[in-house]
């Protein structure tokens, strides 16, 4: 048989995952590149080869995306693999047209090729969107687990931005772990929330590896999912979230369509806050696309420490970075905080940015007057900085799932804005759990 030769796009995630999963150590193919997107400063790299395998004892290049089609007539390749997520669906065609002019093969990898089976009882939590608040949802569904009696640890999905060797197993149960593993305030906005609780949480790069390690210590698994990407493991509950705030996305999406078909319970959230066209939008889409589903509906009440400091007030509003930038979100919890708690202005900080923020504006235009808490790396949370003192506001609303002023210094005052899921309603997450896996 000849050996086929493989290109996987990426976006230092879902790419690694198929790799260790299925091409690793099959001699039947040959991957002779990944290309990256969507994240800052992961191309130029390797796939190391301590991580990569016998049959790449060099490892495997990384190069930017904006190289395909000259990669793959320089390697001669005869599959393309598609492995990222959170576009729409006319963005993966355009992709497949591309490769397909070259006469490659077009490829998407489904869940018999990439999810892991665990010998614990696994509960997913996934979106058709970022920014859908999957996280809240991760926490909620967490904390009702464990008042079952439940021993659970949660897995993250990968955000490997640093040395991948040393990322290939990290567990965090405290805030020392997360400056220990030296985290970028997107891998803080995910884990911090789960110490919080007091609970462990789990992420890196080898996620059969991390699998086995989370069973040691496990009751129950909970998949925390990552952008709107589909489950590393096999989930024996598989909960998605859907977003009124973008009725239509849930169906356009990739590969949050398919969550959303192979979804046993939907979570319809934020309808304290969505247009109610637009929930009705969303609650079609879901009996169209997988009327066997469970549906629960519910709000995301916001809280402030102080709302009386707001009143008034000239605001600044930070918002979480991945759901403004590839979410595609013009603004998040904390213009809904400005608005409700009688801000006078929102100040728009696009004139003000610096650096890697004034970039990422750029290469993300339809950003609205809030600013992304991006921070890939210590340039960029110093531009994050610069650009908060910058901005000539009286207060900043700080709406990211962290507490800020842990990793970055402003001369700002700063307050947060908090949010967690409600269910209205019934059947709530709870009546669902204690029935699924009773105490």
């Amino acid at each position: 048989m000849t050996q086929a030769c493989v290109l996987i796009m990426g976006a230092a995630g879902r790419d690694f995952h198929n790799f260790n999963v299925y091409f690793r150590d099959n001699a039947d193919y040959n991957v002779v590149a990944f290309t990256a997107t969507q994240i800052p400063n992961i191309e130029g790299r390797h796939y190391p080869a301590e991580l990569a395998g016998k049959l790449y004892p060099h490892g495997i290049p990384i190069f930017p995306e904006a190289d395909l089609v000259k990669l793959i007539r320089e390697f001669k390749v005869d599959q393309v693999v598609f492995a990222y997520s959170d576009v729409p669906h006319e963005y993966v065609m355009h992709k497949a047209s591309t490769v397909l002019a070259t006469g490659a093969d077009f490829r998407l990898m489904g869940g018999k090729t990439t999810m892991v089976k665990s010998s614990k009882p696994v509960v997913a939590i996934c979106a058709v969107r970022t920014g859908a608040g999957k996280s809240q949802t991760t926490r909620r569904v967490v904390s009702i687990l464990r008042n079952l009696g439940h021993q659970v640890v949660s897995i993250r999905h990968p955000m490997p931005y640093g040395d991948l060797v040393k990322q290939a197993v990290q567990r965090y149960a405290t805030y020392a772990d997360l400056d220990t593993h030296e985290c970028t305030i997107e891998e803080r906005e995910e884990y911090e929330p789960h110490i919080d609780l007091g609970a462990v949480i789990y992420a890196g790069v080898d996620y059969e590896r991390i699998l086995r390690a989370a069973e040691k210590e496990a009751d129950i698994i909970v998949w925390d999912g990552g952008n709107n990407d589909l489950p590393f493991y096999q989930p024996d509950l598989h909960i998605v979230v859907d977003d009124p705030h973008r009725p239509g996305h849930d169906l356009t999406y990739h590969p949050g369509e398919a969550n959303l078909r192979s979804a046993h319970l939907v979570v319809i959230n934020k309808i304290d806050t969505a247009n109610r066209d637009d929930i009705a939008i969303v609650r079609y889409n879901i009996k169209r696309a997988n009327p066997q589903a469970i549906v629960i509906e519910a709000a995301s009440p916001i809280f402030v420490d102080d709302p009386a400091a707001i009143v008034g007030k000239n605001v600044l509003v930070i918002e979480d970075g991945p759901t403004l930038t590839h979410g595609e979100m013009k603004y998040g919890a904390g213009v809904v905080a400005a608005q409700r708690f009688g801000a006078a202005n929102i100040i728009d900080p696009r004139p003000y940015a610096v650096g890697t923020l004034a970039e990422t504006y750029q290469k993300y235009p339809d950003t609205g007057a809030v600013l992304p808490a991006m921070g890939y790396g210590g340039q960029q949370i110093a531009d994050l900085a610069a650009t908060i003192d910058r901005t000539p506001c009286d207060l900043v609303l700080s709406a990211t799932p962290i507490d800020l002023t842990r990793v970055l210094k402003v001369n700002r005052p700063m307050q947060r804005v908090r949010y967690e899921l409600q269910e209205i309603g019934q059947p709530s997450l709870a009546d669902v759990l204690k029935q699924k896996f009773p105490g």
